[in-house]
This record gives C-alpha cells, sequence and structure tokens, in this order.
C-alpha cells in the first residue's frame, strides 16, 4: 500500500513540477481532495485556481471554486493558460476541450493507466505520460 501511494504522489510531483515551469495561470479541474500538484504549483509562485463539483476546503493559497464542467462559470477561468485534469471521467474530456478553446489556452491530461481520449492529442513526457488536447 506505501508502495502504491508513492507512486501516486510521483505522478503528482511530476505534473506540479510540469505545469509550474511552463505555465503562469493555471486551473486544475475536478481536483478532489489530492491538491498536491496544486500544493506544488503553489509554491513554485504561481496564482493556483482549482474547480470541483464538489466543495472542498483548499490549503492555503489554493483558490478553489465549486464548478461543473458540464456548465462552467467562464470566470472562474479567466486568464488561464493551462486548464489540466488528473485522472477524470472521460466524459468530461470534451466539455474541457470546449472551455481550453473558448479561453484559448491549453488542456493537458493525465489519464489513469494506458486510456486516452480522441486520437490521444500531443503526448508529452515529464516523468509520466501527459496528454495536451488543446493547444493555445
Amino acid at each position: 500500500m506505501i508502495f502504491w501511494m508513492a507512486g501516486y504522489k510521483h505522478i503528482e510531483r511530476c505534473i506540479g513540477d510540469y505545469i509550474a515551469r511552463h505555465y503562469a495561470e493555471p486551473v486544475e479541474i475536478g481536483v478532489g481532495g489530492n491538491m498536491e500538484s496544486a500544493c506544488i504549483i503553489r509554491n513554485a509562485g504561481r496564482r493556483m485556481r482549482c474547480t470541483d463539483i464538489k466543495n472542498i476546503l483548499p490549503p492555503e493559497g489554493v483558490e478553489f471554486y465549486q464548478d461543473d464542467i458540464f456548465n462552467p462559470v467562464l470566470s472562474r477561468y479567466e486568464g488561464a493558460d493551462v486548464l489540466y485534469a488528473i485522472r477524470p471521467a472521460e466524459e468530461t474530456i470534451p466539455p474541457m476541450i470546449a472551455l481550453a478553446e473558448r479561453l484559448s489556452c491549453d488542456l493537458i491530461v493525465y489519464h489513469l493507466g494506458f486510456e486516452s481520449f480522441g486520437d490521444g492529442g500531443e503526448i508529452i513526457d515529464c516523468g509520466v505520460l501527459l496528454h495536451r488536447y488543446h493547444r493555445a
């Protein structure tokens, strides 16, 4: 069990480090209770916003908005240069792509295992494989 949890923390660290190095205004969609990547990005000095359909208490310095990706409140995403999601449900990918297109920002997704959506997007290897489904 400890190895399994360490693997997930490795994933979160790789994603957080990559986003912090390449983007200034990230928004994590569907954060759930796992704020590891968000905290890495925040600690890198970035403004960090997260959304989820459920109300979650974020750590200090992380902005949280309760939002539904199927009917997003656009003001919660304004100024984002990347939207990203970690292990999202497949049905949430099309509305995330539509939102990224509307905002003219990148969309990056980390899938569970070897899942992907559509053509799989552009593959980014940052220690784990990410899929960029929209590029600004």
